[in-house]
């Protein structure tokens, strides 16, 4: 029985109730000597508790998508088939043009958020590099079906989910393609490939986005296999100027950290509450020696880039939650790299999707000013290029008397 699915909700809804029914049609009934009427009435007791604890979880799960199934719950599964050395490159001396074309068949998803807006696509995919063998979630906007757009490439967003988390959580507690879409046809935001793949990919542990040999090749999965296999099977624009990487919590920490890392692959990242020093997150991998703690802290980075990475960064978080990370990568980002601050007030809520969910379209409309056909053709050879930043970064600071980023991104 699924850990997700209706029926396992359903059944732990009946056991709750039996438990409560029991000992008010039992109690008094039960006969024996005394030691066993307590051990049968403690027995009811723990039944109805265990099940009331069990069915508060699943209904919490089911709300934020922390695990996708039992193996995740349990720390049993493990999508890792093997974890070559890749050098710094994370390729392992591959020429990436030259491999075949990946060739995937898709299926319906299913789950919350996965059949809105036109439905999101599933696939099994088995990274030729990384070694990583994981599903990826794929959803189109709604102009890459339509005649009008059949010549068009797309640009894409990938989507990283925080630790523990599900692949599907931006398509269903996000609600981000229910958010999107509609703007999207109206243009206001530009029709973004959306791109989630699983990053929960060893049993009991965040990989944190990096590359252990003998380990994991998290960071070759996220920005060499998914890439590849996307812009292999759909009309999606090539890197790095048409990508772009996006997360909260432990996913905002890969998103920055990706884009810094391979400005090669994306252009632009999103991080919604993240951090610098993997060593935040007591499990993480990436943080577990002094070396990939450096190899995989954005902020180190930035400082140790013999050239500034051509990448754009929007960082948002709550003092004591991804703010203070966010003003150092903003001191320490030289131009070309842009880094704009949003700040939201502590009366938002904590580190929770309630948090997250309202952030996604300003987000996204930040990724069109970025990514957005009208930038390319400001900034195409022969026009007139973008007025560069003065510092190389951007603080947006709520205006006095108006309403907060946050507040904004809440308005209807």
């Amino acid at each position: 029985m699924s850990l997700t699915g209706a029926p396992f909700l359903y059944t732990l809804i009946a056991l709750c109730v039996a438990a409560v029914v029991l000992p008010l049609a039992l109690w008094s009934r039960v006969r024996g000597p005394r030691i066993v009427r307590a051990a049968v009435r403690l027995l009811m007791v723990l039944f109805a508790q265990g099940t009331a604890v069990a069915l508060v979880f699943t209904m919490v799960n089911n709300s934020n998508q922390l695990y996708d199934n039992w193996g995740d719950l349990l720390g049993t599964s493990n999508h890792v088939h093997k974890a070559a050395d890749l050098g710094a490159s994370g390729t392992g001396g591959i020429a990436l043009e030259k491999l075949p074309k990946v060739r995937q068949v898709f299926k319906q998803g299913k789950g919350p958020g996965m059949r809105t807006e036109g439905g999101v696509l599933v696939t099994h995919l088995k990274g030729r590099v990384s070694g990583v063998h994981a599903e990826v979630n794929v959803w189109l906007p709604p102009q890459y079906h339509e005649p009008a757009y059949r010549d068009r490439t797309f640009p894409v967003v990938q989507v990283l989910p925080g630790y523990p988390g599900s692949s599907k959580a931006w398509f269903g507690t996000m609600d981000a393609p229910e958010q999107l879409a509609p703007l999207m046809r109206s243009g206001q935001i530009e029709p973004f490939i959306i791109v989630s793949p699983r990053t929960t990919l060893l049993p009991g542990v965040d990989t944190g986005c990096a590359n252990i040999p003998g380990k994991v090749n998290a960071d070759s999965w996220l920005s060499v296999d998914v890439p590849k296999m996307v812009m292999d099977n759909f009309r999606a624009r090539s890197a790095p100027q048409g990508w772009a990487v996006a997360g909260y919590s432990a996913g905002a920490h890969c998103a920055a950290k990706l884009a810094v890392a391979h400005p090669d692959r994306y252009r632009a990242a999103v991080s919604l509450s993240g951090y610098n020093d993997p060593v935040a997150v007591p499990n993480s991998l990436a943080g577990k020696t002094p070396a990939l703690r450096d190899a995989n802290n954005p902020l180190v980075l930035l400082g140790r880039a013999q050239v500034p990475p051509r990448v754009a960064l929007y960082l948002s978080g709550q003092p004591n939650d991804g703010y203070e990370a966010a003003q150092a990568l903003q001191r320490a980002a030289e131009a070309p790299t842009t880094v704009e601050v949003v700040p939201i007030p502590s009366s938002a809520g904590g580190h929770t999707m309630a948090l997250w969910k309202p952030q996604v379209v300003p987000a996204f409309r930040w990724l069109t000013e970025v990514m957005g056909v009208e930038h390319e053709a400001r900034t195409a050879p022969g026009s007139t290029p973008l007025a560069p930043s003065t510092a190389g970064s951007r603080h947006v600071e709520p205006a006095s008397g108006s309403a907060s980023p946050a507040a904004a991104a809440r308005r209807p």
